[in-house]
């Protein structure tokens, strides 16, 4: 597929005048603090429904046909406790990355009101999105879903009926790497039970569909897992990489670039789902080139 050029599908101007701000209609009145995002996508929906089925699918073969009929109780608790805590972390995971917003841009910001809020000097360029009718800030791109420009948007995930950027891909890292260790964790505890008590009955088609998920969700989440990470690691989302844009913000480390998604400073909040990592302060100037 061809890629269309950059200057194709943004609107750039170096006057505000000519940025047509008498045609975008002013951003409603911005909701109370701690508003839930949600996206009202059917498909997106539907493949989150499937998502939090096939975990408690795993739940139930996990508890009900190897752990509580084993006759080994200290095995049964330990594992029962260990797949339990990951499977928590992993739908509380995939809560988070679905209903926090990703990093919206406000729809309807690029009114004359605002434009000359910014203070532009001689040579300096806004980026303006068409679709949304908003200025972006630097490294912004608009999805076609959410109807929205997010910061930093890396893609647009159905299984989390959300898009992955700024705010919310820690979470979706999170939820990656859980779904990857339980499904570990089930295919380990599939094997040992063929290997002390293989039986014959109704019990195996559910043990031979949960090989089945695991294999496909650990293969499936390990490659998201690393994937992630490494446009972590390079500070490039997934749509730079795929647009080959050119570099314009300042090269950190990847430990910079790790705690700069994570949190400040490195801690035990970094596999939690609960601990919102601090992204600091807006820049009032991301806005303007």
């Amino acid at each position: 597929m061809m890629l269309i050029p950059t200057h194709h599908f943004r609107n750039i101007e170096r006057k505000p005048e000519y940025l047509q701000p008498e045609k975008c209609v002013p951003p409603p009145y911005p909701g109370p603090v701690g508003t839930m995002w949600f996206i009202r996508d059917g498909c997106g929906i539907a493949c989150a429904i499937v998502t939090w089925f096939l975990v408690l699918y795993a739940e139930f073969v996990v508890l009900f046909v190897m752990l509580i009929p084993s006759r080994d109780y200290v095995y049964s608790i330990i594992n029962g406790i260990v797949f339990n805590l990951l499977a928590f972390l992993a739908l509380a995971s995939h809560c988070r990355a679905m209903l926090t917003d990703p990093g919206a841009v406000p729809k309807g910001n690029a009114t004359k009101e605002f434009i000359e809020s910014l203070q532009l000097k001689p040579g300096q360029v806004v980026y303006k999105c068409p679709k949304c009718c908003s200025i972006k800030p630097d490294r912004a791109h608009h999805c076609s879903v959410c109807k929205r420009c997010i910061r930093k948007m890396d893609h647009h995930c159905p299984w989390v009926n959300n898009c992955v950027g700024e705010n919310n891909q820690k979470y979706f890292v999170l939820f990656t790497m859980y779904i990857a260790l339980i499904s570990l964790h089930a295919l380990i505890m599939v094997g040992f039970h063929f290997l002390h008590c293989f039986e014959e009955d109704w019990t195996m088609i559910l043990l031979i569909l949960l090989c089945f998920e695991g294999l496909l969700f650990l293969i499936f989440t390990s490659v998201m897992f690393g994937t992630q990470v490494h446009s972590i690691c390079t500070d490039e989302t997934g749509i730079e990489q795929l647009k080959k844009e050119e570099r314009r913000w300042a090269k950190k480390t990847k430990w910079m670039n790790m705690k700069a998604v994570f949190g400040h400073p490195f801690s035990l909040g970094w596999a939690s789902p609960f601990a919102t990592p601090d992204q600091g302060k807006a820049d009032p100037y991301q806005y303007v080139v």
